[in-house]
């Protein structure tokens, strides 16, 4: 074993700080010496923002281990905390928070023994990457200096990574019907040699199986809307028939899922269809939007001097994970989502194509990017693994590349109504405005980068083609009468400039004078008020900005006759590449006239007649009391009725599923959330219970004295509870500000007593992060909002405990407001909140062997919403002190452990 780093170093938590000396020698201190210590000399630390804030030092810098970690092992998985980086570097974890400085020395000595081991697996760029780092003044980069430089040159990045190549269109699948028994006996070997059957993942696979039988009419799908219980083995009960239907048709199925844990989950087992990693890689294939990924063009100008100082630093680590990168998502993927967050400024958002900005083929690294490779697996591929989202954006605005998957799979379907309710909405917003005068007009007077307007991007066609020239100059010179630069201040000072931004002023003083609350406009929420009965200014302001957008939309539109026009008679420099180029261009200018064509009909909605099928508002959005955007926002009030038109009624067939959909009214409320009722009939329903034993394995405690709105009591409960529990608890609340205020109450006291507490919106790390670190670690806690409610799988003893501030009622909105009148009053918001408590309990049971308290703090919570809970599960109302002792009885040998492991000396 490597002797340690002869370096001082940092440890601090909620319990203390604790710093050690070059010789390992440790020594708790207070927070003062600890600052003039790290004030004066660099000392090694895991994670400089989250010891930063836990030292209320946030300039805090030093030798961070994990952009250690980072560097020598790009795209490897750890877990932020010196458990998880012992793990992962196969040492002996601390024992103590006491000893936790003293290890991190060692930790960065086995980390540095990489660069003398002949078989370090990411050797190759290390030494070139190593350079540009030093000359940045990484703090590590004198400490690596040891490495010797590589014999032979090192390949640059872009030149390492390999090219995708151009296949031919996958054809139609074959008509198949698919045999029941073949799916039974496919699931028996999918789920291995002596695995127990399941009789309900049987029954389950089989309903599914008809999705796959022939079409019988056209836009009326083999649809089957489907609920299985949590532990059924859903996912091998849908991927059983699947492939047995790929098998024998030669077709590909999409599975979309809504979060992103759930497409890791489905990418893994899948690898059950597809054993050798090869053919896994070419069979499945993981889709996400362009936003997720890196762009290769971005990263090379910030490696070229785009960005300075620590963001340097940052894109030079993420050119190391380049290179390693499985499929170079950022987001979710093989980056370490604790990485961005090291940087404080997320600088990682400027590496992605946020803006629109892909030149697509006129990029130099178009035949390398990450982006473009996996759209063209995915046009080959069996199984293609996406997001609600982009499933609905590909059926909305679909792109050439073959026949399309045939055959839908959505998985959490419980959440398609909110994703369609995000993807089939307009908005006419400041932030909205400004993107879309980037995008023709390029960079404006000091900006930088190398985004490029309409005119750079299409120079080739402007040359060659004289109205598609006049077209680009028309659309540039009506372009400015958008929101440029500075549009939040002047409206602020009400000093617009142009007809947008005149109209936007006049949408924030209707808000201030008509919306709810606007006294008290400082609490850091929004305002917002219905459009309807406009005043005068409103009226007016909106036919000038109808005619402004008009101005663009036309030469837009003309712009795109030119280009299509191009394509069908191509001239002779339209080769590949260009051609690329041109249909990039094409499907970018279609989203904007599709997004400016949406913009005229809510304005014409201004002094107009409303439109049934929408709810439309004005709003300024806050955050913190700062304004960041004002506009006209526009919601289908049935979101569920574009899914339907849309996304279901092209494919031949469609199973929406989750293990929460049906609601007290058996599937009249799965029909409504799904877009299932809007189907012209044929839709089959099937339901599977959960296997687990509730009335054993769980037990739902209402506690009766937590006054609503009493912060002290409500901060107390949630103290009690976890240290009643020994950690394993998840917090869940509906507001931010109320998260915050029981973090800050009761972290130290918690932390004392060995249980470590971690909050979103408040530890400076992302939520993926805070679930790995969570699930790692059985005496941890974590408090969150609805990310966590819907997107935390933690099965075991990490998860013991679920506790819910109160009922998660729905935010009294316009737009919510619209739906409950629409969908039968108090009746709609019981559909809502029993499927919140219902995906909330359903974290806490995900194996056969778990066992789990659900505590819910509201003392008058309606006895009609206990439906939510499944069908057995022990119901208890009882006092605060009799629902400790309850926790506590079920946790003795936890609290146990909990203490030696964490010291509080």
């Amino acid at each position: 074993m490597a002797q340690p780093l002869p370096l001082p170093a940092i440890h601090a938590s909620h319990v203390g700080i604790w710093l050690a000396d070059a010789q390992g020698h440790g020594r708790r201190v207070d927070r003062g010496e600890a600052i003039a210590a790290v004030a004066g000399t660099p000392h090694i630390l895991l994670g400089a923002p989250l010891t930063g804030d836990r030292l209320g030092y946030p300039d805090l810098s030093g030798l961070d281990l994990l952009e250690l970690f980072a560097f020598l092992y790009p795209a490897r998985f750890a877990v932020p905390t010196p458990a998880g980086l012992a793990a992962a570097l196969g040492l002996e974890p601390p024992r103590a928070e006491a000893d936790v400085a003293a290890f991190l020395p060692q930790a960065a000595a086995a980390m540095l023994a990489s660069l003398d081991d002949p078989d370090w697996p990411e050797r190759e760029g290390a030494w070139h990457g190593l350079q540009a780092l030093a000359r940045q003044r990484w703090p590590w980069a004198s400490l690596l200096q040891r490495q010797a430089a590589p014999e032979r040159d090192e390949r640059w990045l872009f030149a390492r990574l390999p090219e995708w190549e151009e296949q031919p269109p996958r054809g139609q699948p074959r008509q198949a019907t698919i045999n029941p028994d073949d799916v039974t006996a496919r699931l028996d070997r999918l789920t291995g040699d002596g695995a127990e059957r399941r009789s309900g993942q049987q029954d389950y696979a089989r309903a599914v199986a008809s999705i796959f039988a022939p079409r019988e009419r056209k836009d009326a799908p083999q649809m089957l809307v489907a609920e299985a219980g949590t532990g059924i083995g859903k996912t091998l009960g849908y991927l059983a028939p699947a492939k047995q239907w790929i098998d024998q048709s030669a077709g590909a199925v999409c599975i979309s899922t809504f979060t992103k844990a759930l497409q890791r989950q489905l990418a893994r087992e899948t690898e059950r269809l597809y054993p050798d990693a090869v053919t896994h890689r070419e069979k499945v294939v993981v889709r996400k939007g362009r936003e997720n990924y890196l762009c290769l063009l971005n990263l090379e100008d910030a490696l070229q001097g785009g960005f300075s100082g620590r963001a340097a630093i940052l894109a030079q680590l993420v050119a190391r994970w380049a290179a390693y990168s499985r499929d170079g998502d950022m987001v979710g993927g093989d980056l370490p989502g604790w990485l961005p967050a090291l940087f404080r400024r997320n600088g990682t958002t400027a590496l992605t194509d946020r803006r629109g900005e892909c030149i697509y083929a006129g990029c130099p690294h178009f035949r390398k990017c990450f982006i473009e490779r996996s759209a063209r697996a995915a046009t080959q591929a069996d199984i293609i693994i996406a997001n609600h989202a982009l499933t609905m954006v590909q059926a909305a605005r679909p792109r050439d590349g073959g026949a399309p998957a045939t055959r839908l799979i959505f998985d959490e379907g419980h959440h398609l109504w909110d994703a369609a309710d995000s993807m089939f909405a307009a908005a006419l917003t400041g932030q909205e405005a400004i993107e879309i005068r980037r995008w023709i007009l390029g960079p404006e007077g000091k900006s930088r980068g190398r985004r490029r307007g309409l005119a750079a991007r299409l120079a080739d066609v402007a040359s060659y083609d004289e109205a598609g020239d006049k077209a680009i100059q028309a659309a540039i010179h009506a372009a400015g009468e958008l929101p440029g630069d500075g549009w939040l201040a002047r409206l602020a000072e009400n000093a617009p400039w142009g007809a947008i931004e005149r109209l936007l002023a006049a949408v924030r003083a209707m808000v201030y004078a008509r919306g709810v609350d606007a006294k008290g406009g400082d609490s850091g929420y929004g305002l917002e008020t219905e459009l309807a009965d406009p005043d005068a200014d409103l009226v007016a302001a909106a036919a000038s900005a109808s005619d402004a957008v008009e101005a663009v939309l036309r030469p837009l539109m003309a712009l795109g006759k030119r280009l299509d026009a191009l394509v069908d008679d191509p001239p002779d420099w339209l080769d590949g590449q260009a051609r690329a180029r041109v249909d990039g261009a094409r499907h970018s200018l279609g989203n904007r006239i599709d997004t400016m064509a949406a913009w005229l009909s809510l304005l014409g909605r201004v002094g107009g007649p409303a439109d049934p099928d929408f709810v439309d508002w004005l709003a300024v959005n806050r955050i913190d009391g700062r304004e960041v955007d004002a506009g006209l926002h526009r919601h289908w009030l049935d979101p569920a009725k574009p899914i339907a038109d849309i996304v279901y009624r092209p494919a031949q067939g469609v199973l929406v599923t989750s293990a929460t959909l049906r609601g007290a009214n058996d599937w009249h409320d799965a029909d409504i959330r799904t877009g299932a009722r809007h189907m012209d009939g044929g839709v089959q329903h099937f339901a599977v219970p959960s296997p687990f034993d509730y009335a054993r394995q769980s037990e739902v405690i209402i506690v009766t004295d937590i006054a609503r709105g009493d912060l002290p009591a409500l901060a107390g409960a949630y103290s009690r509870l976890i240290e009643a529990s020994g950690g394993g608890a998840l917090g869940l609340f509906s507001a931010i500000r109320r998260l915050r205020i029981v973090h800050a109450r009761i972290a130290d006291r918690l932390a004392r007593a060995g249980l470590p507490l971690y909050a979103q919106h408040v530890d400076p790390l992302d939520t993926g992060t805070l679930v790995d670190i969570f699930r790692a670690d059985p005496h941890a806690s974590l408090l969150g909002t609805d990310a966590l409610r819907d997107g935390v799988d933690v099965p075991g003893d990490s998860l013991r405990l679920v506790v819910m501030e109160g009922v998660p009622w729905p935010r009294p909105t316009i737009l919510h407001a619209a739906r409950r009148a629409a969908q039968g009053g108090a009746r709609y918001d019981d559909m809502v909140i029993r499927g919140r408590i219902a995906q909330a309990f359903g974290r806490l049971i995900r194996r056969s062997d778990d066992f789990g308290q659900f505590v819910m703090l509201s003392p008058s919570f309606p006895s009609r919403l206990l439906s939510a809970f499944p069908p057995g599960t022990p119901i208890r109302r009882l006092p605060l002190d009799e629902a400790v002792n309850h926790v506590a009885a079920a946790n003795v040998e936890r609290r146990k452990t909990a203490f030696p492991a964490f010291s509080p000396s």
